[in-house]
């Protein structure tokens, strides 16, 4: 159960009871208090009622020299006694992040910390900071705006992205989350009955990896992509890729040589967009069908794995 100890930010409950609704976690909160200490009371005497297994206070952001408002956190936390006490730490304040985490843990006495706004390499250094001077754990990151965003903090795993060097293993478990096995299975039985990919096939591989979330977060964990500075990913192109395609008949999908010029000009009126796009990304897509040819052929396979150097796949796998 969530619940809403936010009392003095405008529309704080309303957005906490909109993410709970999302998430399909019940949010408790007493509109008509300002009393913080008495509404924790509250929703711990309902969670109990209600067997719920997991209470999560809410409670207002403060500044670390705000008397008033710390006074206030003590004795929620004298009242009633939490098994841990997480601190969310903007980590793009940088320095100042670092001063509020340590005046928190001097002031309150915190269990861990929540990062937030990590989706840049170079803000790694708070949380090396924060770690170091409170000695207490970052359990948790987020890396974007969305709820899937947010990850549990593997400190192996954000040396690597520091160093430029990806975070491979966070990817492998995206996917086993995000995919469907029994999809992937039924995908990979028509691929290797297919003569070609289709459309069809195009737009259920692009639907299984937008379930891992932005294609832009994704591409920061490939080794070397950091050190790509000119290689930028609009996560809005894949939804026209979706409206183009389902735009489509399906005999179209299935057989893209039928799409002449007023076949695209009627799809382009139905997906929103222009004919050149769709002339780009057909010929993208065309690309993508060779490419997928050549790794279907064995030999062709042979000839490419040829011209890796072990060297390379050696600096990947370190």
């Amino acid at each position: 159960m969530l619940v809403a100890c936010d009392v003095y930010r405008p529309a704080a409950i309303k957005q906490l009871q909109v993410v709970g609704g999302q998430l399909n976690i019940p949010v408790f909160a007493n509109e008509n208090s300002k009393d913080v200490v008495k509404i924790a009371k509250q929703a711990i005497d309902v969670a109990i009622s209600k067997l719920n297994d997991v209470v999560i206070l809410d409670t207002a952001g403060r500044l670390h020299i705000d008397e008033e408002l710390m006074t206030e956190l003590k004795n929620v936390k004298a009242s009633v006694k939490p098994h841990e006490i997480l601190l969310v730490v903007d980590s793009m304040t940088g320095q100042d992040a670092v001063n509020v985490a340590t005046s928190f843990n001097e002031e309150l006495g915190i269990d861990g910390v929540v990062l937030t706004k990590l989706d840049g390499d170079t803000r790694g250094g708070a949380a090396i900071s924060v770690k170091k001077v409170t000695g207490r754990p970052i359990k948790f990151a987020a890396t974007g705006e969305k709820l899937s965003d947010i990850e549990v903090f593997h400190p192996d795993r954000m040396a690597s992205r520091i160093l430029g060097m990806g975070d491979v293993l966070s990817i492998i478990e995206k996917a086993e989350e995000s995919f469907d096995l029994e999809e992937a299975e039924k995908l990979e039985k028509q691929m290797k009955q297919k003569k070609e990919l289709d459309l069809d096939d195009y737009l259920s591989q692009l639907r299984q990896i937008k379930k891992m979330g932005s294609f832009s977060s994704l591409l920061k964990m490939i080794p070397g992509m950091n050190q790509l500075k000119d290689v930028k990913v609009d996560d809005k192109e894949f939804v026209r890729i979706e409206a183009i395609i389902s735009s489509m008949t399906k005999e179209e999908r299935s057989n893209p040589r039928l799409l002449n010029g007023n076949r695209r000009v009627r799809i382009a009126r139905g997906s929103g967009t222009s004919v050149p796009e769709i002339n780009k990304f057909m010929k993208s897509f065309e690309m993508t069908q060779k490419m997928m040819k050549k790794m279907k052929d064995e030999k062709n396979l042979k000839k490419m794995m040829k011209g890796i150097n072990p060297n390379d796949l050696k600096g990947l796998m370190k």
